[in-house]
């Protein structure tokens, strides 16, 4: 999942309900989907693997937010400690409309102990929305930090509510 510190970067902004999401990829797949533009130098994708990469995560951030995807199928590559990409992986098994207690996550990689490093590990997720640390919440039910600020966290999960959830049944 490490990508070396030689790749090329490329980037593109990407419209969302919530705001401009930055996609950051590589050859490898994708490295980043943050709200912040990048820090790092990286170009606009070039005719080819890099522009077809970013061209899927904007389309399927797309039907995500049109409600007609629940699960991405990107290739991603996040840069993280093993222990961060272990919470990511468990990040990414939470399944769409639900959501996870941090000790749960913690539960889940085999560290009930870690749950404060899984706060900080998904803290650190560089890939928002993809890997759902939004689908984390504090062990008495209320919203935590997120990336994207609370009120982007409450509309995520709304989102993935179902209707009867939302009164619309």
């Amino acid at each position: 999942m490490d990508t070396p510190s030689s790749a090329r970067h490329f980037s593109r902004p990407l419209p969302s309900p919530i705001g401009t999401l930055y996609a950051v990829a590589t050859l490898g797949g994708l490295e980043s989907l943050q709200w912040r533009a990048p820090l790092a130098e990286v170009r606009p994708p070039e005719p080819g693997a890099e522009a077809a990469l970013l061209g899927v995560v904007e389309e399927q951030l797309a039907a995500y937010f049109a409600r007609k995807l629940r699960a991405f199928d990107i290739p991603l590559a996040p840069v993280g400690t093993e222990f961060q990409r272990a919470a990511w992986t468990a990040l990414r098994r939470i399944p769409y409309g639900e959501t996870r207690t941090y000790a749960e996550q913690a539960a889940a990689i085999g560290r009930p102990r870690a749950v404060r490093a899984i706060g900080a590990a998904n803290g650190k997720n560089p890939l928002s929305i993809i890997v759902p640390c939004h689908r984390v919440i504090g062990s008495d039910g209320t919203l935590t930090g997120f990336a994207g600020g609370l009120e982007a966290k409450r509309f995520l999960l709304a989102l993935e509510s179902t209707q009867a959830e939302l009164g619309l049944a």
